[in-house]
């Protein structure tokens, strides 16, 4: 009995142990589950409360966004031209009219990218006047364009200050036979030589008088001063009545064709390269031949030969200063730089710059200084010229009574020449005689030159200094591809 009830009592036991842990896993179970649910109520009441804050606000999250997205735009509205501008430069594959040459194989990298980030562009270039964005060149339409003509002559003589103007030449004067020129005149520790006649300082005194016959030195002095032409280029240009014209002396800079001319402008106008023997030889080299023709695109090339100077600035001068020496029978032209790429109508340029108003030439202000004085410090701070060169010209300005005005007659004194337009007449073909002159006694630097020549002539009144942005519109600048190499003796 003991046994049998030991053993009743331990299965009473272990039955009452069985569900007292029964129990006690049903209360920790509980107490978890209360734990759980009470550890999520405050994430649930937040996002209640979230919900009921977007129900309630929901419109204004969404004004807020659109409000500030607008005024972005609006602020952005003023760079928009220029951003897409630039945006769609990479996508001017052939513009009218544009024969592309190949670049240099020379150029430095950074040279390189700059070039072909600007060659072949045609988006306007704009500035704001008045809160208003305008272009800077504001040209006609292009039907208008196509109809532009080169207008007869309808000024009085009777307001002309310089009716005639005459060159003096070797016809008076004699330096000797053929075998001594050029040993002279590239050895000669002046610049004078038989292309320019030997100008005295009374001579450039008496060369700024103005009268109704004007007899200066202008160049081509000789016959045998060297800027040799071949006669057919020479029947060409004088058949010119409006040029646009660029030279690349010593194998310097690459050809640009022009873009963005009208039909018209091709039928009327001559583009005109001046190069000479090492350039042809660097441009073959490359694959740029001239054609039978005597075109590379639209540019006639014209091979000049026995240039008159060693630095290759000063021949630059003579197509830059002189077209009217060249072009004897052009009623206007215009000068662009080798590193520039002339990129609009040049008769729509006419009538922009000077036409329009009333002007007879039209050259670019300077983009950094107003002071002939100051541009002379910074020639000699840049290397440009030698410090003695600069100080004899300076101190003969000062002398002869040159102010230290920022401007003469209204306009700002100092230019920068890389794009020239104007018209032929006596007068401005005498100014640029002078001009010439004072680049050839002094320093290649054009820009000391001419507001001194402004200031002397002060009958050569409607001037159109332009702003830089409208140079900048009327070219693509490249800069300069490499050095071009000066002649030897």
């Amino acid at each position: 009995m003991t046994p049998s009830s030991f053993n009743n009592n331990s299965i009473s036991i272990l039955v009452s142990d069985d569900e007292s842990d029964e129990l006690g896993r049903k209360r920790v179970r509980a107490w978890r589950k209360r734990k759980k649910h009470g550890h999520h109520r405050p994430r649930n009441e937040l996002n209640q409360r979230l919900i009921r804050l977007f129900v309630k606000y929901w419109m204004l999250l969404i004004f807020l966004p659109a409000a500030v997205l607008f005024i972005f735009e609006v602020t952005s509205i003023g760079r928009k031209p220029r951003l897409v501008a630039d945006s769609e430069v990479n996508e001017v594959k052939k513009p009218n009219l544009m024969g592309k040459l190949q670049l240099t194989k020379l150029k430095e990298p950074t040279q390189r990218n700059k070039s072909s980030s600007n060659l072949n562009r045609l988006d306007p270039i704009t500035h704001v006047v008045g809160g208003v964005r305008e272009p800077c060149l504001k040209l006609l339409p292009a039907e208008d364009l196509e109809h532009l003509d080169i207008p007869d002559d309808e000024e009085s003589t009777s307001a002309i200050p310089v009716k005639k103007l005459g060159y003096i030449s070797d016809r008076e004067t004699s330096y000797g036979g053929w075998n001594s020129t050029f040993s002279w005149q590239r050895t000669n520790g002046g610049r004078f030589n038989l292309f320019t006649g030997n100008q005295t300082f009374d001579e450039r005194e008496r060369s700024f008088k103005v009268s109704e016959t004007v007899v200066l030195h202008c160049g081509f002095f000789s016959q045998i001063g060297g800027f040799e032409i071949s006669d057919s280029d020479n029947s060409y240009m004088q058949t010119c009545k409006i040029v646009v014209s660029t030279c690349a002396f010593g194998g310097g800079d690459d050809l640009y064709q022009p873009i963005g001319m009208s039909e018209a402008s091709l039928k009327k106008v001559c583009y005109v390269a001046f190069w000479d023997e090492i350039t042809l030889a660097a441009q073959e080299s490359q694959g740029n031949k001239i054609g039978e023709d005597g075109l590379i695109g639209k540019w006639r090339i014209v091979i000049v030969r026995n240039l008159p100077f060693v630095d290759q600035r000063l021949n630059g001068k003579i197509p830059k200063m002189l077209p009217h020496r060249l072009f004897p029978h052009a009623k206007y032209s215009i000068w662009v730089d080798s590193k520039s790429q002339f990129r609009r109508d040049p008769l729509g340029v006419v009538e922009a710059l000077l036409w329009r108003r009333n002007s007879v030439l039209a050259i670019s202000e300077h983009g950094a200084r107003s002071s002939v004085y100051d541009e002379a410090k910074a020639v000699i701070r840049k290397h440009k010229a030698t410090p003695e060169e600069v100080e004899v010209q300076v101190t003969q300005y000062h002398k002869d009574g040159l102010p230290e005005d920022k401007r003469f007659n209204g306009k700002k004194a100092l230019n920068e020449a890389s794009v020239i337009v104007r018209k032929h007449t006596p007068l401005t073909n005498m100014f640029m005689c002078l001009w010439f002159n004072e680049v050839v006694r002094f320093t290649s630097r054009d820009q000391l030159s001419f507001p001194y020549v402004l200031w002397r002539l002060k009958v050569l009144k409607n001037i159109n200094m332009f702003p830089v942005c409208t140079r900048k519109d009327l070219v693509n600048s490249m800069g300069h591809i490499r050095k071009a190499k000066p002649l030897t003796n």
